[in-house]
């Protein structure tokens, strides 16, 4: 019998309650799973974002398997250590979009024998995923919690790519581009992959600046889709013309005594990230980006212009998180699109890792939420 790649790969340091495994038969895909809980217990499925893994949701595997959950949280299409998929930069990009990405978590339901999830809850790019699964999906997701990205529902045209918003960027006095059209360029990948200080100095830096620890994180609402409102958000969301991502952060990264003080993601804990994106890389996260611009994977989502979600739906940011501003316009739009919106909830002493920097404060969100949504 053959030996699986991930046969000589190191097992992650779980904390006591969480298990591994992988699924396979999921949509095409070999699922790497993080779970806790035991099966036959209402299903709560945890959908990470970028660039992140099932990892992510370490701290609430446990407490929410101890709340009576049977609780999931896959590494999805493209990220650790599932298979199945094609990350190469001229790849077919359609496997990537949302509705196939709802596909995915459909799929994982089935091969578990799972009729219907409790809620599904996304996090970061996640959060569109479990949104799509919501309203694709109403009768396998009993309600959805949507974190740091909020749905405005399906979109008319392209995203941040639309109205000329790049090159209005790139001729201010400052010359800039958006994050995720610089996600979308052949280059990102090896920004990231190969930059100088490394993966793990790499991820320590963006995490820092994407987090409450990092004090130029004062969110507020902008004032439109134009050039001179979004340049008002940091540098990891409008980055200058000619830096890539590595260099972008590695500019803001944390002191040794700041490394040291992080009790929300010790080294020990970056280390699981830094080894799985060191040895895949980060194409396969880049490729949901750049479906946000693929005219068949936007015509996908345009095709159900019109509809909401219907399920119990809240959404849960952190304090100091851009997320929930970096679309201006969107928070508002969510009110619409989910019809039956039960809370938008800010987390004080978080940034855009909420589950991860604040996982008490969002644990009781979520036990709130779902007794209301019951």
């Amino acid at each position: 019998m053959s030996e699986r790649p991930e046969d000589a790969w190191p097992a992650w340091p779980l904390p006591v309650g969480i298990r591994a495994r992988f699924v396979d038969r999921v949509n095409g895909l070999r699922l790497h799973l993080l779970e806790a809980g035991e099966p036959g217990r209402p299903v709560l499925l945890l959908l990470h974002g970028f660039p992140e893994l099932a990892w992510s949701w370490r701290k609430l595997l446990p407490p929410l398997a101890a709340a009576g959950y049977h609780v999931l949280a896959p590494d999805q299409r493209g990220y650790g250590r599932s298979s199945g998929f094609d990350t190469h930069y001229d790849a077919d990009l359609r496997p990537f979009g949302l509705r196939n990405l709802a596909r995915d978590a459909v799929a994982l339901l089935d091969a578990l024998d799972i009729d219907r999830a409790a809620a599904v809850v996304g996090h970061d790019f996640g959060s569109p995923v479990a949104a799509w699964c919501a309203l694709l999906y109403p009768e396998r997701f009993a309600s959805v919690v949507l974190m740091s990205a909020p749905f405005g529902g399906p979109p008319v045209a392209a995203g941040a790519g639309a109205n000329g918003i790049h090159a209005a960027l790139a001729a201010l006095p400052r010359p800039r581009k958006h994050y995720q059209h610089h996600y979308g360029t052949r280059e990102a990948n090896q920004d990231m992959w190969h930059c100088p200080q490394g993966v793990h100095a790499f991820l320590r830096a963006y995490y820092h600046m994407k987090s409450a620890d990092w004090p130029g994180n004062r969110p507020h609402e902008l004032q439109g889709w134009h050039a001179q409102a979004l340049a008002q958000m940091p540098e990891y969301y409008i980055m200058d013309l000619h830096r890539g991502m590595a260099e972008t952060v590695a500019a803001h990264r944390p002191t040794p005594t700041q490394v040291a003080a992080c009790t929300w993601l010790t080294e020990a804990e970056l280390a699981v990230y830094a080894a799985e994106f060191g040895r895949t890389g980060f194409q396969g996260g880049l490729q949901w980006y750049r479906c946000s611009t693929h005219l068949p994977c936007v015509a996908e989502l345009q095709a159900c212009a019109g509809r909401t979600i219907d399920v119990p739906a809240c959404f849960i940011a952190g304090a100091s998180d851009w997320g929930r501003f970096q679309k201006p316009g969107e928070l508002q739009r969510m009110r619409s699109a989910c019809s039956r919106l039960l809370g938008v909830q800010v987390v004080p002493g978080a940034g855009h890792w909420v589950q991860q920097e604040q996982p008490a404060a969002t644990l009781r969100l979520l036990h709130e939420f779902l007794a209301t949504a019951a």
